[in-house]
């Protein structure tokens, strides 16, 4: 019996992709960017997701959503659209929908790209571009459709005139509250955030983020934020899942997991975060090495060639997911013996 604030649910998801060479192009691998992820987003919650670059982030978000196909797993939606039987919503496996119904579901789950000069079409009208998911779903007639975009406009912080602009005339900021609107259009109760504020200046990320938080207080969104700043992922999350090598390797509500983190990967992650204070002398944890390829992973612990702590047990067994707190979980073979320091261990 599934919770009844489940909203997604993915087990085992994987997405590899294969690595070609020679005349014939025969397949000599496979990228394994995201290699079995577990993960959960309640209704109106907002699950951070961080890991360094490279880390498979942005495809997971990708193939929750089947803009990628995923190659193995499933994901499961709570899908308003495709509610059977006169019932509010019903629980759907999204890797099993055919395309008609996944073009359905398009309306419950949406995508924020990352970058908002290249995920807008320069060639139409801002009006045109938040309006398209309407029109392609044939909802609502020209004039309604026009009403409609003066009033996500409006939610967004823009004026009914911007309708009639092109992106270029627009700031960065601006274009990000336009694929905001576009997100928008089709009152989604999900949607994949990928890096949303990391092309914007400072303050412009302030109030996009601000504006993110008060459009979920008030239509009720759950959110997957993808993010490198962990001060944004903090100040916005509800819980976090770290990411390393195309896994999870710890998933806590927000403040257990940044005061008391289990992964020696995640304690690294939070020495990094910057200190608004130029004398400011941190316990910054320096990685050792690159990370492993995801065409070819290490044996054992994806972590363990980088790890200060690792033990012989670490380069040859993979540590399973294991519960170390109440809605606290990590991998990781040591996590009862490390005492690892949080971001105010790290910052005293």
């Amino acid at each position: 019996m599934l919770p009844d604030d489940l909203l997604l649910e993915a087990r085992g998801l994987q997405k590899h992709f294969p690595v070609r060479q020679g005349w014939l192009q025969r397949v000599v691998g496979h990228v394994k960017a995201v290699d079995g992820v577990d993960l959960s987003v309640k209704r109106g919650e907002t699950l951070g997701l961080v890991g360094e670059s490279g880390s498979g982030k942005s495809t997971t978000g990708r193939a929750l959503l089947r803009l990628l196909p995923p190659t193995g797993g499933e994901v499961r939606f709570r899908s308003r659209a495709l509610a059977r039987d006169g019932g509010t919503d019903t629980m759907v496996s999204v890797t099993d929908l055919n395309r008609r119904d996944m073009k359905v579901l398009r309306q419950d789950m949406q995508f924020i790209f990352q970058d908002p000069y290249s995920s807008l079409d320069p060639r139409m009208q801002i009006g045109e571009i938040v309006a398209e998911p309407l029109r392609v779903r044939g909802i609502l007639n020209r004039g309604e459709r026009e009403d409609r975009v003066a009033a996500l406009l409006k939610a967004v912080g823009l004026a009914a005139e911007y309708a009639k602009r092109f992106p270029h005339e627009l700031s960065g900021g601006q274009r990000q509250r336009i694929g905001i609107a576009r997100a928008l259009a089709l009152n989604p109760s999900f949607i994949v955030a990928d890096e949303p504020v990391s092309a914007l200046d400072v303050s412009t990320q302030a109030q996009v983020v601000n504006l993110l938080q008060d459009l979920q207080a008030e239509l009720g969104l759950a959110y997957l934020f993808i993010a490198h700043d962990l001060s944004i992922v903090r100040h916005i999350s509800n819980r976090v899942a770290v990411m390393y090598l195309g896994k999870i390797v710890e998933i806590a509500d927000v403040e257990d997991l940044f005061l008391n983190p289990k992964h020696p990967y995640t304690e690294a992650l939070l020495s990094a975060v910057p200190v608004a204070d130029p004398d400011f002398v941190g316990a910054r944890i320096r990685l050792k090495g690159d990370p492993p390829s995801p065409m070819s992973p290490p044996r054992g612990c994806p972590f363990h060639p980088r790890c200060a702590y690792a033990t012989a047990q670490c380069s040859v067994e993979t540590p399973a997911m294991r519960q170390v707190a109440p809605d606290h979980e990590a991998s990781c073979h040591l996590v009862a013996e490390l005492n690892l320091r949080g971001v105010d261990a790290l910052r005293g």
